[in-house]
């Protein structure tokens, strides 16, 4: 089989097209071949050696965590209702399957919490109790564009627990878990106020339900404009950094801060006094539940839910979809495929 693996981790041009053999299923696990897999920022991230999981001793190494194809094979005991010709997308958590939360839940806080990688090929060994099953009604594009982002977005918005004209602000609205954040907050009423260096991107993102769009990357400068709306009531904050320290200071007495991710920087300074104060919280999250990717195929099944893909790119391209990401252009999945 061919797979888009890493060779190098400078960038986009460390992709290259190599062949593997043709795997085969162990116990519990199952072949799917891959019609499509998103790519997220936390590949590029490993593509560019800026990650802690993966350096030059595992080279090459394939990424690629949103896989949606069709089942191959199928290896003894997997315990699910999983047949080859089977529609799938793969949900990419991996736990240890006997902490407190793999019994008690949410599975996303196993203390040896992982995520699958390999997605980038035309062939994916995964484990068989991670798959489910795709209606007719949702192709492979779609279904990849789900995992990472959405996945993401979704649980961090049930535990923000906003109802219909509450306030959530999205900075980077325009990235791939904020376009998630806006679509989703919009399905349950939800108003929101979002940020981007790009006054294109976001009049794409206000097509897809942003209430209120403030197009800069200061925080002095958005601090102002977010007040005039109001004071929000949710925060789902992927970017780190200073946007820390942005959203509490906007954010409602009581209100709650996600985060997720650390785009703009790993660090964040903010002032405590207005923490305890103002009685606020900062919460981090990671992924979301097997529970939570059945609910958005559902959402998408039912025709609630059309997540946002900017452009598809053939196995062979998944370099160019990844200088793509690197420019920052796109709105919506950058989804890898197969045919």
């Amino acid at each position: 089989m061919r797979a888009a693996a890493f060779t190098d981790l400078t960038g986009p041009s460390g992709v290259e097209l190599v062949e593997r053999p043709d795997p085969e299923p162990g116990r519990g696990e199952a072949v799917v071949d891959v019609d499509a897999c998103a790519i997220n920022r936390h590949d590029l991230w490993i593509l560019e050696g800026d990650s802690a999981m993966v350096d030059a001793s595992r080279l090459p190494f394939v990424s690629g965590l949103d896989v949606a194809g069709v089942v191959r094979s199928v290896g003894d005991g997997a315990g699910v209702d999983v047949e080859p010709g089977d529609r799938v997308v793969l949900c990419p958590n991996e736990t240890c399957g006997t902490c407190r939360f793999c019994r008690e839940g949410p599975e996303n806080r196993c203390a040896e919490f992982s995520l699958y990688h390999g997605g980038l090929a035309e062939q994916a060994l995964v484990s068989a109790d991670r798959l489910l099953a795709l209606p007719d009604s949702v192709d492979a594009t779609t279904a990849a564009a789900l995992p990472t982002a959405y996945m993401t977005a979704y649980h961090m918005l049930r535990r923000a627990n906003l109802g219909p004209g509450d306030l959530l602000f999205v900075p980077g609205a325009t990235g791939g878990v904020g376009v998630a954040t806006v679509q989703l907050a919009a399905l349950s009423g939800v108003r929101t106020v979002g940020t981007s260096s790009s006054a294109t991107k976001l009049d794409q993102v206000e097509s897809l339900g942003l209430d209120h769009a403030v197009e800069s990357t200061d925080p002095d400068e958005i601090r102002p404009a977010v007040e005039d709306v109001g004071a929000p009531d949710a925060v789902v904050n992927h970017l780190g950094g200073p946007y820390t320290r942005l959203g509490l200071d906007v954010m409602r007495r009581g209100g709650r801060m996600l985060v997720c991710g650390r785009t703009a920087g790993g660090v964040s300074e903010f002032d405590v006094p207005d923490l305890f104060l103002g009685h606020k919280r900062v919460e981090g999250s990671t992924m979301g539940t097997q529970g939570d990717l059945q609910r958005l195929v559902d959402l998408v099944a039912a025709g609630d839910l059309d997540p946002a893909v900017e452009a598809t790119y053939p196995l062979a391209e998944t370099g160019a979809a990844f200088a793509a990401m690197k420019e920052r252009e796109s709105v919506g999945k950058l989804v890898v495929t197969t045919d």
